[in-house]
């Protein structure tokens, strides 16, 4: 066997002898010999290939813990962990790059710039549905907070309303975008906490399935100037802005992941037996949420739905029911008629909420600024 002194080996690799060091005190890459007088480590010629695999992925930003995972596995298996680790990056980079931009343009003076002329007309209802015997979702419309959320398990219903009480408090609270995020997350701990509480979990995988309680939310809070955007589970957001739709959530479902590893293609995972199991949910351990602020123009049209809607309305139909929609109002019941229109298998529940300019009336203020809050746990 070729064997290499640790400098040599460094060399080669592209590691530091330190960086080696670690990695053998770490069990992560050993030695093949170590000298039992010297204590000095010696590496086999064959054992750069997993070097260089440990420096690549280190080059990467991967934790060592997770490197340690991948350098245990095939080829093909590795590959598709590699892969997932970078879908993850990417929708943390994307959250950060938002929150960079959030600050960019709250510390750059922008004179002439006014959106504190905006405002928000809203509307929300939640539908029982052609199969279900019961609704577990749950919404809110109110003056800063619209949210969707959907139960699952024996206490579906409680835990969804549970999800959207812990955020209607914010209706009432003075909000700046910059403090908005961190009232958001410590709001979905105690979402998170209020619906553990509710029913013993049964669980022996940590994810909600049909016999554990648990809910999906996804929430917009209005700050006066942008939409703060948290999200958990398969429920989505959506704007349409200059006649396209964009969907501004990602799925925490086992078969989006599968799509992001491409291991599986959107037209397969509408038909996938594993579409409904989700890897994040409140109630369950993995109940982190996607946190990020959106800039907001004049004549936007923001969307929240349960999956009630998304499984079975195309994109396409979405953008369609929202582009001809007079109002939020009208939005809201064309897209629940649809729903059932398509069979109605699940509970079906949309906020619909557009950005307009702010006009002034009479008595002083706003017209919109004293619409009636719409509140709905069921239909």
């Amino acid at each position: 066997m070729d064997m290499l002194t640790i400098g040599a080996f460094a060399k080669a690799s592209r590691l530091s002898p330190k960086a080696l060091r670690l990695y053998d005190e770490l069990e992560l890459l050993r030695p093949a010999r170590v000298d039992p007088e010297t204590g000095y480590r010696y590496y086999a010629a064959g054992q750069l290939r997993e070097a260089r695999l440990v420096a690549w992925l280190r080059r990467l930003g991967m934790p060592l813990a997770r490197i340690r995972l991948v350098c245990a596995l095939e080829p093909g298996p590795a590959a598709r962990e590699i892969g997932a680790y970078w879908a993850g990056v990417e929708a943390e980079t994307a959250a950060r790059r938002d929150l960079a931009a959030f600050l960019v343009n709250h510390l750059s003076p922008s004179p002439g710039k006014d959106t504190s002329m905006l405002e928000l007309r809203y509307s929300a209802h939640s539908d029982t549905g052609r199969v279900r015997a019961a609704n577990q979702d749950s919404v809110h419309a109110g003056a800063r907070v619209l949210a969707v959320a959907d139960g699952c398990g024996p206490g579906g219903a409680p835990a969804s309303t549970a999800a959207v009480r812990a955020l209607t408090f914010l209706d009432d609270e003075p909000l700046s975008a910059g403090g908005v995020l961190n009232l958001l997350e410590d709001a979905v701990e105690g979402a998170a906490q209020a619906v553990a509480d509710l029913v013993p979990r049964h669980a022996t995988d940590g994810a909600p399935d049909g016999g554990v309680t648990g809910s999906t939310l996804t929430a917009l809070v209005w700050t006066g100037s942008q939409l703060a955007l948290v999200h958990i589970g398969d429920s989505r957001a959506y704007v349409l802005r200059d006649g396209g739709l964009l969907r501004i959530t990602h799925d925490h479902t086992v078969v989006q992941s599968m799509i992001d590893e491409g291991r599986l293609t959107p037209e397969e995972a509408t038909t996938h037996p594993q579409r409904a199991i989700l890897l994040k949910a409140l109630g369950s351990d993995a109940h982190v949420p996607d946190l990020r602020l959106h800039d907001v123009r004049p004549g936007d049209r923001y969307l929240l739905c349960s999956d009630g809607l998304s499984t079975v309305v195309p994109d396409e139909g979405i953008e369609r029911l929202l582009a001809s929609a007079p109002d939020a109002d009208a939005a809201v019941r064309a897209l629940i008629g649809a729903a059932n229109d398509a069979g109605g298998p699940d509970n079906v529940s949309c906020v619909v909420a557009d950005v307009v300019e702010a006009a002034a009336r009479p008595d002083g203020l706003r017209f919109g600024q004293d619409l009636p809050d719409r509140t709905g746990p069921r239909a």
